[in-house]
C-alpha cells in the first residue's frame, strides 16, 4: 500500500496529533495515527517533545481558518524539532498560505491524507514547507476510515465530498464531489470494529445521504447492511440532508435492531426566502414534514437541527419567521452557528450584511430558544427507564454515557464498566444540569 519503509526508521518515535472541525476529520485523523502506529510510532506522552505533529485543518469559517494557524504556531513552538504535517480542508483551500507558515514541512492535499506514509521519507526539517495537492475538482479517491478515537464509540466514515453548493459553503471546494465506499467494504470495517470491541458506530460523511454516487448503490441499502452486523449495538446517523432523509430511512431506522431514535438534520435557515438565497434544496415545509414523520414513526426521538444565523440576505423579517418557525417545530435541540464570509462563494454577491452584534443577539435567541426545548426533552424522561452505553470518565468523575435517544446519563456506581450496555432508571439532574442522574437497575 505504501512506498518501502525502513522499519527501524520510526520505530519508537513519538507523534502528536491535533485536530480541528468536524467528526469526519477526527475520525480521519484516528486512522492517520492508527497508520503511523503500524510503523512504529507511539503517541507522544505530556511533556514529551514529539517527532511528528499531525494537524488536521478545518475551514468551515474564518475562524476556523484563524484556529489553525493559532495550532499550528503552537505545536511549532512547543515541539520545534518536531516534522509538522499539515492536512485537511484548510491544507486543501490554502496551500501555499499553510506552507508559508515556519515550521511547517509538508502540506497534503484531501485525497493524500491517507497517503502520509508515501511522502514520509525522513523526519528531517525542511528549508520549505511541501505542497503535494492536486485541483479539488480533480479529487476522486475514497479514503476509507473506521476509527475509535478515544471515546467508546467508533466512527465509520461512509462518504465524502459534496456535490451540492450551497451559496455559503466551501466543503465542495476544499473535499471534492462526492463519493463513497461500497457497502461490501463497509460492512466489513463494521465487522472488524465489531472484532476491537465496538459496541456504537457514528456514521460519518459530508453528505452521508448522497451515498452511492460512485459505487450505484444507496443509503437504505447500506443501512439495511449494517444492521445486521453482529455485535454492533448501536448505529447512529450523523448529519444527513432534509431532501435525503426519506420516509423509507425513518421508517427503517423505527423498526431496526440497532439504528438508534437519533436524528442530526441541517434546516440553516427557517425562512423559504433565506433557504431560497442559500441555495438549500428544500424548503420549510419539506423540513416540518420530516419532522412529523419522525415523531410519528418514534415518539422519543432525539432531533438535533443546524441552524446559520446573519447570513448574507437575512433581514430582520426573515429572522423572525423562521425564529416562529423553528418554535413551531417539535425538536429537542440546536446546533447554532454564525454565518462566516468564506472568500469564493457565491453568497457574496448579496447585497444585505448583518452586523456581528445583530448576528450575536440572533444567536443568543435561538440558544435560550434550544436550552429550553432540550430541558423539556430530558424532563419529559426523568422517571422513565433506559439502556445506557457507559463511557470511562475522567478521573474523579462519575460514569456517563447515552441512552438510545441521546439523553446524557452520569451513573455514581462503582460497579459501573466501560463500554458496557445496563438498564437505568433516569433521575433528577446533575448538579451543572448537563445530565440526568441515574441508577443501575438489577438485570
Amino acid at each position: 500500500m505504501y512506498a518501502m519503509i525502513d522499519e527501524t526508521l520510526f520505530k519508537d518515535k513519538k507523534a502528536v496529533y491535533y485536530t480541528l472541525g468536524c467528526k469526519l476529520n477526527f475520525s480521519e485523523t484516528s486512522t492517520i495515527g492508527r497508520t503511523l502506529q503500524e510503523v512504529g510510532f507511539r503517541t507522544a506522552r505530556r511533556g514529551e517533545q514529539a517527532d511528528i505533529c499531525v494537524v488536521n485543518t478545518c475551514s468551515v469559517t474564518e475562524q476556523a481558518d484563524k484556529k489553525c494557524r493559532q495550532a499550528i504556531h503552537k505545536l511549532v513552538r512547543q515541539h520545534p524539532d518536531a516534522f509538522v504535517v499539515v492536512t485537511g480542508c484548510y491544507a486543501q483551500l490554502q496551500p501555499e498560505q499553510v506552507a508559508a507558515i515556519p515550521g511547517v514541512d509538508l502540506v497534503l492535499g484531501m485525497d493524500k491524507k491517507g497517503q502520509l506514509l508515501d511522502y514520509l521519507h525522513s523526519l528531517d526539517k525542511r528549508e520549505s514547507g511541501e505542497m503535494v495537492t492536486i485541483p479539488t475538482k480533480d479529487i476522486r479517491t475514497f479514503v476509507p476510515s473506521c476509527s475509535q478515537g478515544d471515546r467508546t464509540r467508533f466512527f465509520l466514515k461512509v462518504q465524502d465530498g459534496c456535490d451540492y453548493f450551497c451559496s455559503y459553503c466551501t466543503i465542495p471546494y476544499a473535499r471534492g464531489r462526492s463519493r463513497n465506499g461500497t457497502i461490501e467494504s463497509l460492512v466489513e470495517q463494521a465487522r472488524q470494529a465489531a472484532a476491537e470491541g465496538a459496541r456504537e458506530i457514528v456514521l460519518t460523511g459530508v453528505n452521508i445521504g448522497d451515498f452511492g454516487k460512485t459505487t450505484g448503490e444507496t443509503f437504505i441499502d447500506l443501512i439495511r447492511a449494517l444492521d445486521t452486523v453482529e455485535g454492533i449495538e448501536r448505529y447512529r446517523i450523523s448529519s444527513i440532508e432534509p431532501n435525503l432523509l426519506t420516509d423509507e430511512v425513518i421508517e427503517f431506522v423505527s423498526r431496526s435492531r440497532a439504528f438508534m431514535p437519533h436524528f442530526h438534520i441541517p434546516l440553516q435557515a427557517g425562512s423559504d426566502a433565506v433557504l431560497k438565497l442559500m441555495r438549500r434544496r428544500y424548503d420549510t415545509a419539506l423540513f416540518a414534514s420530516k419532522i412529523q414523520k419522525i415523531r410519528s414513526c418514534m415518539p422519543d426521538a432525539f432531533i438535533g437541527v443546524d441552524v446559520i444565523v446573519g447570513t448574507r440576505g437575512e433581514e430582520e423579517a426573515y429572522f423572525e419567521e423562521a425564529y416562529r418557525f423553528i418554535e413551531s417545530l417539535d425538536i429537542t435541540a440546536l446546533h447554532v452557528f454564525s454565518y462566516s464570509e468564506r472568500p469564493g462563494t457565491q453568497a457574496l454577491k448579496i447585497e444585505h450584511k448583518v452586523t456581528p452584534q445583530e448576528k450575536h443577539r440572533r444567536s443568543e435567541r435561538l440558544l435560550a430558544l434550544s436550552d429550553a426545548k432540550l430541558h423539556a426533552f430530558y424532563t419529559r424522561h426523568i422517571g422513565t427507564e433506559a439502556v445506557v452505553l457507559l463511557e470511562k470518565p475522567k478521573a474523579g468523575q462519575p460514569f456517563h454515557g447515552f441512552t438510545d435517544n441521546y439523553i446524557k446519563v452520569e451513573i455514581a456506581d462503582s460497579a459501573a464498566r466501560d463500554n458496557e450496555l445496563v438498564r437505568v432508571r433516569l433521575g433528577e439532574y446533575n448538579e451543572d444540569g448537563t445530565a440526568l442522574c441515574a441508577e443501575i437497575l438489577d438485570s
